[in-house]
């Protein structure tokens, strides 16, 4: 899957079946389901995870509680990157 396929996947109905947990929660963020994507990595205790936590903090608002997230995922809270910056970088980064 290539970033505009994943991308033009966000006008469907239903979240394409070969994406990994990563990639499933930044769909359903992206597709406008905060709650969803987050009780996906929320149980996940990887770096992988924890990167994707942070931003959705960050999206949420909640910069300490992001803060925290990115931490733990070995990053630096991102600043001078928009949110729509960070949400391609991690998609790339899934990919």
């Amino acid at each position: 899957m290539t970033f505009e396929s994943f991308q033009t996947s966000l006008a469907d109905a239903e979240l394409p079946v070969e994406l990994s947990p990563y990639l499933s929660a930044l769909w359903h963020e992206a597709a406008g389901d905060w709650d969803k994507a987050h009780q996906i990595v929320q149980d996940i205790e990887t770096v992988e995870a924890s990167a994707i936590h942070a931003y959705l903090h960050r999206k949420e608002g909640d910069e300490s509680n992001a803060r925290y997230w990115y931490g733990r995922a070995g990053r630096s809270f991102p600043t001078g990157k928009t949110l729509d910056e960070e949400w391609k970088t991690l998609v790339n980064e899934f990919l």
